[in-house]
């Protein structure tokens, strides 16, 4: 490009912004700088609050979940047990109700269902 184009551009520019900036109110522009400062000093503020809450949960969440683990061991072997001897609890019942069959009442020798809910299935 010649010299006198690259001027005319550069002062056609410059009257551009001239007429931006007599649209534009510098005091609005001061409030507007002004409020998005006070909106960014309340995000970093959020972010601060919600990063010591992330740390605070992720250090509670390691102090929990051991004992929620061995608390779940501890149920499950529970289970177990319990089954274990319901089971054993019901052969014995039956042995008696072959050798003795006036043991127990007649409501009581009927089939039992298991109504307990299964907490192994997901619902």
């Amino acid at each position: 490009m010649e010299e006198t184009e690259k001027e005319s551009i550069r002062a056609a520019s410059e009257e551009l912004s001239r007429q931006f900036k007599t649209l534009i109110d510098a005091n609005d522009l001061d409030s507007l700088k002004h409020l998005q400062l006070l909106i960014l000093g309340r995000l970093q503020d959020s972010n601060a609050v919600l990063s010591h809450f992330n740390e605070y949960s992720e250090h509670c969440f390691t102090e929990v979940s051991s004992d929620f683990s061995r608390n779940t061991r501890i149920l499950k072997s529970m289970k177990s047990d319990l089954d274990y001897i319901f089971q054993k609890l019901r052969s014995m019942k039956a042995k008696i109700m072959a050798i003795y069959p006036d043991a127990f009442p007649d409501e009581s020798t009927g089939e039992v269902f298991d109504q307990r809910p299964d907490l192994e299935v997901p619902q």
